[in-house]
């Protein structure tokens, strides 16, 4: 049978419901939302006249829930014209409409009973062979549906997203004994096609996989800074990104998440186990205390931490456990913080901590890795089949680089056992037996592979198809050359792929010299080429410091060859006999955009973030990027449409002058940074297969190098109209002087300079126009200092 979702339901319109309905219509799949009925009216209903009986007062819920999408940040939607994708309703009067989904996904309160009767209605409306789930977090999956029919139970299951579902990867699926094995496939494949998410096949045991470590995890760390005297800040600053672990580390995580929702959920395992594993789920007493307080976290505005300000402006100060009272912020700071700061990599700096022993942060981090590591042992099997589940599971779902089992191979399986047996725990016996039987690692690479062990032997590790990996690619294909900034490498089928790997991605001479290389080696050897990488961001831009430096020196000649070989690497590449697909994710800035844009193709990343942000920089973009952008624009207009090109060139006026960033791929696409010939992958992990398929579907259809024509400008007339706009900003006290100046050299350059409206020019006459810009800007004093500001803090300098 051949399955297709066209239409889903989401029962129920909270936080978590209405941000599935919300990644359903990211998607492209129209949802049905509903909620119960009020039962009460408001105030502002009573003014109307309006009575309980009114269909916008029976659907208020799900309708303000709807709406609150909006406002949320970040937004769970990838354009706000998503939202036409999500209907509302309620849970009395809209049930029937149930028979016209192929999915329905529940998401009420977490209580049984309340459950099961939702599921006794959806039963009664829903058409035979629909598929039914449950988002619950921990509640029995089997006892939801043990009441409904037998086509019910076979098409039902649970579907555990992570909080926000927009940009939290894991989706845990957790059949019944009931569940249709073609169900739960077909699940799993559209999770990971469809969804974009990492699919992780759960057991039906209190709170699956990522939670239940998690909240152990969390818990273990909070007893051992009771009885260790560690601070609230102390633990959050070598728990975060120190360990492989997100910036909010543990307390800020706390904060985030909502300390009613994370008590709840450690309640949930509570109640379930017994024994030592119980003692560890008790929340502590200051933490019900805070609960009972209202200090929730962010979302009541106080909780393990506050923002106060005071006379030297904003201060965050973190709570005292012990007196529940607010203090200065600490953080801990000790040898071996320093040392592992200056390793390279979540896998050496964890095994720096832990070998620090009697240091501070040494011994935290050992205290409180060993419980997970461990507990993470003693759970298998029992939540999950195999250890890359468990591992992909708080990978996916808490954000962590390295999942208990990798962090187990890191800091060496059999010392850190031998060494746990010294402090008298017990090792669960699989482990022993691993160690007795000669194996020494979970995990292996072998010749491009990943072989993970279980149950006595190495099994390969399988992965969608669509799932290019660079790392292990590298291990089966030579490279074909590389440089300090960049490697070209074969993708297969006749695909080659260019890589950035300098650091944050930022382009300079070796990238440069990369791309020209790649452009020849391709034309010559490859059907086309995908420019991609699987780093943290696509690229941030060009080598800011380098700029700077040698602007300091006056070595302003040593910045013009730059630019321009930068300009010409690009054009080369816009105009290689060759398909070029571009495939950026994540931060895609300045140069970054400049290196897309003239790609015969843009593949994106759902989470693509692009924009030309050089005005921060007190710059314009310099490699090409105002040019393309602008043909960009114009190339979206539809064949034949009379258009207006002074709207068309303050719109790209705008966009650069106010370094607008796009919040998706989709935004980007609004934008008009992608246009009709570019996609949009919603699984970042396919984003190169994406990519290379495009690139295969061009050269199959016959590719040839665009034609090279002349551009309109808006000449000086427009020059004028941009710069009035500008001034006006200027006057409302929103743009500073030298954001004036900065907009003056932009509109120069888009207008085309000094010409009569409509005239036709070349296209390197417009970079030539930039790269002097851009080189004037270099020079001011002031540019220098947003250079050095963003170099140093990391952020804009207004002046």
């Amino acid at each position: 049978m051949q399955r297709k979702i066209k239409r889903a339901a989401v029962l129920g319109s909270g936080v978590m419901g209405a941000g599935i309905a919300a990644h359903l219509a990211n998607v492209g799949i129209p949802t049905l939302m509903l909620d119960i009925v009020p039962k009460e009216l408001t105030q502002a209903e009573k003014a109307k006249g309006l009575s309980l009986e009114d269909t916008v007062v029976r659907n208020r819920i799900s309708m303000s829930n709807k709406a609150a999408l909006k406002k949320q940040k970040p937004s769970p939607l990838t354009s706000q014209s998503n939202l036409d994708l999500i209907e509302v309703g309620n849970m009395s009067d809209d049930m029937e409409k149930l028979a016209d989904v192929d999915w329905v996904i529940e998401v009420v309160v977490e209580n049984l009973d309340v459950k099961k009767k939702v599921f006794a209605e959806v039963d009664r409306y829903r058409k035979v062979g629909s598929i039914i789930s449950s988002n619950t977090s921990g509640i029995s999956i089997e006892a939801m549906s043990s009441e409904c029919s037998e086509d019910f139970r076979k098409h039902f299951l649970g579907t555990h997203f992570f909080n926000p579902p927009r940009y939290l990867k894991l989706l845990e699926v957790i059949p019944t004994k009931d569940t249709d094995p073609e169900v739960l496939s077909f699940m799993k494949q559209f999770g990971e096609d469809v969804l974009g998410k990492g699919v992780v096949e759960a057991k039906d045991t209190p709170n699956f996989i990522a939670n239940r470590i998690g909240t152990f995890g969390l818990l273990v760390t909070v007893q051992q800074m009771l009885e260790k005297g560690y601070s609230v800040g102390e633990v959050d600053s070598v728990t975060g990104p120190l360990i492989g672990r997100p910036k909010s580390a543990t307390f800020r995580t706390l904060d985030v998440v909502g300390l009613d929702t994370f008590i709840h959920v450690a309640n949930n395992v509570y109640d379930q186990v017994d024994g030592k594993e119980k003692e560890v789920f008790e929340v502590p007493a200051f933490m019900k205390e805070m609960n009972e307080k209202g200090w929730l976290g962010s979302k009541s505005g106080q909780g393990f931490f506050l923002k106060k300000k005071g006379e030297k402006g904003s201060e965050i100060l973190q709570l005292n456990p012990e007196t529940l009272e607010y203090e200065t912020r600490n953080k801990l700071k000790t040898k071996a913080t320093e040392l592992a700061k200056n390793e390279k990599g979540s896998k050496r700096k964890i095994k720096a901590l832990v070998s620090a022993e009697g240091d501070r942060a040494g011994d935290l981090i050992w205290s409180i890795l060993k419980p997970v590591l461990l507990y993470s042992a003693e759970l298998h099997g029992e939540i999950a089949d195999d250890v890359p589940s468990i591992d992909e599971a708080m990978r996916w779902g808490f954000g962590w680089e390295l999942g208990p089992f990798e962090v187990w191979d890191a800091i060496g399986l059999k010392e850190s056992v031998d060494r746990m047996k010294e402090e008298g725990e017990t090792i669960p016996s699989w482990i022993e037996e691993m160690l007795d039987q000669g194996y020494s690692t979970f995990y292996k690479a072998e010749e491009g592979a990943v072989h993970f062990y279980h149950k006595g032997n190495y099994v390969q590790q399988t992965f969608n198809a669509k799932e290019i990996n660079i790392k292990r690619l590298k291990q089966t294909k030579e490279v074909i050359k590389k440089n300090a900034g960049a490697s070209l490498i074969d993708l297969g089928d006749g695909v080659a792929g260019l890589e950035f790997h300098s650091r944050s991605n930022a382009i300079g001479l070796d990238i440069i010299q990369m791309i020209n290389f790649a452009i020849d080696h391709v034309e010559e050897n490859y059907e086309g080429l995908v420019i991609g990488n699987q780093a943290k961001n696509f690229c941030v831009g060009a080598n800011l410091g380098m700029i700077l430096m040698e602007a300091q020196d006056y070595n302003f000649f040593e910045i013009e060859m730059v630019v321009k070989h930068f300009q010409d690497a690009m054009m080369r590449m816009k105009y290689s006999d060759k398909p070029v697909v571009a495939a950026p994710f994540g931060m895609t800035l300045g140069g970054g955009t400049e290196v897309c844009l003239p790609a015969s193709s843009i593949q994106a990343s759902q989470e693509t973030y692009m924009g030309l942000v050089e005005a921060g920089v007190g710059l314009i973009p310099g490699g090409g990027g105002n040019k393309e952008l602008y043909i960009k624009h114009l190339r979206n207009i539809p064949e034949g449409v009379d258009f207006d090109l002074q709207k068309v060139a303050i719109s790209v006026f705008e966009k650069i002058a106010m370094a607008k960033v796009s919040t998706s791929g989709e935004e980007a696409r609004e934008n008009g940074f992608l246009d009709s010939r570019d996609g949009i992958s919603v699984n970042g992990d396919h984003l190169l297969h994406d990519a290379k398929q495009k690139v295969l579907g061009l050269a199959r259809s016959g590719y040839t190098a665009p034609k090279r024509t002349k551009v309109p400008v808006v000449g000086e007339q427009g020059y004028a109209t941009m710069l009035l706009g500008a001034k006006s900003l200027g006057l409302s006290g929103y743009a500073s002087e030298h954001d004036l100046k900065i907009a003056e050299k932009l509109a120069f350059v888009l207008a085309g300079g000094r010409l009569k409206e409509g005239t036709l020019v070349d296209e390197q006459y417009l970079l030539d126009l930039e790269r002097e810009a851009f080189l004037s800007l270099v020079g001011e004093p002031k540019s220098q200092a947003r250079m050095q500001h963003m170099l140093v803090k990391g952020k804009p300098l207004r002046n």
